[in-house]
């Protein structure tokens, strides 16, 4: 399947409004979310998305000046790692680690030596969370018995907190995980409901959002974001918005599609700077308070100056180094924008 970009994501937004009428909506939205921490509804957050580009500079000044306001300057840093990797039986689109695609990513396991070196590796970069990915639909037991062990070895080698991505879970999983000591749980919704069956096709929006649920009441941080210019339109990104306000997560993370080679996206048109900077400013006002942070397809989508743009117009936290199958920026360059920015990276006790 090839998809095309969304006509309404054309340069400026699809509605070409008017100065006047973007000062309105700015104004309005710094009452509302600057002085009282609330955030846009879906109907406002798809105002932000049309406003033309050259209200783009002052929407991205006021979504710092939100983050600052609500969520501090500090940075949260973030490495991942892949325990399981390729091989997996759903069909979503965008991943080539699908196993029903001819992408050239094939299934691997880490070993348990391999996974605290990763972890070690990522504690020595400042970061103070280690996330381990799984490609797969849910846990079985083996994959379960391998975070058991891994967990327990990273937590004697290093002080970091340790986050888990291990798909669809059920109740015993959510439980057993909690006991682990695992920090935050990220499952993707990876876009709005009305969206996701363009998307996926082997499991619904709903069962996501179960394990979401799940999660939250097992006591442990939700992690739940996804992923921009899978050719959505403006008014399901806002969707998308609004429904993660309503999961309220502690984290979001934002990708874009970096489409790989084999998926059904392999061809989709890359997402315009412009309209990833207008979302992540409209994701900030609609989430004022969750930590926002830059994840995969920022690199191709941004670059470096797009990059020092997004953390100066809502953006909060960061995944350095690699991503699961594509290459991001190395660690010491963020590392050294975060310090150029006077942006302090989060302590670990902070974290905890």
């Amino acid at each position: 399947m090839t998809t095309t970009h969304s006509t309404d994501t054309a340069p400026g937004g699809a509605d070409d409004t008017s100065s006047a009428s973007s000062f309105a909506l700015l104004a309005a939205a710094r009452e509302q979310v600057l002085t009282g921490g609330i955030g846009l509804s879906e109907a406002q957050v798809l105002e932000v998305l049309r406003l033309p580009d050259d209200a783009l500079p002052e929407l991205l000044a006021l979504a710092h000046e939100v983050r600052m306001r609500w969520c501090g300057p500090e940075v949260e840093v973030e490495g991942i790692v892949s325990l399981k990797t390729g091989g997996c039986p759903e069909d979503c689109h965008f991943c080539s680690q699908s196993g029903l695609f001819s992408s050239p990513v094939r299934a691997a396991w880490l070993d348990i030596p391999s996974l605290v070196k990763a972890a070690v590796e990522t504690a020595a970069t400042g970061a103070t969370e280690f996330c381990i990915v799984a490609a797969v639909r849910g846990p079985d037991e083996r994959l379960m018995t391998q975070m058991r062990e891994g967990v327990a070895a990273i937590r004697e080698a290093v002080d970091i907190n340790v986050a888990a991505s291990l798909g669809m879970l059920s109740q015993e999983q959510v439980d057993d995980l909690a006991d682990m000591g695992i920090h935050r749980y990220n499952h993707n919704l990876e876009t709005s409901k009305s969206y996701f069956p363009q998307v996926v096709t082997t499991h619904t929006w709903e069962e996501r959002w179960d394990t979401l649920t799940m999660v939250r009441e097992a006591g442990m941080e939700v992690c739940c974001g996804g992923i921009l210019g899978m050719g959505e339109t403006l008014e399901q990104r806002a969707e998308f918005a609004s429904q993660l306000a309503e999961i309220a997560p502690h984290e979001v993370p934002l990708n874009f599609l970096n489409p790989r080679p084999g998926t059904p996206l392999s061809e989709q048109t890359v997402m315009p700077a412009t309209d990833a900077l207008r979302a992540i400013a409209a994701f900030r006002l609609a989430l004022p308070r969750t930590i926002l942070r830059y994840a995969g397809g920022r690199e191709i989508t941004l670059g470096d100056l797009g990059t020092r743009d997004g953390l100066l117009g809502g953006i909060n936290a960061v995944i350095v180094g690699n991503y699961l199958t594509t290459l991001g920026r190395a660690a010491t360059d963020d590392l050294a924008l975060l310090g150029e920015l006077s942006m302090p990276v989060k302590a670990l006790n902070a974290t905890l």
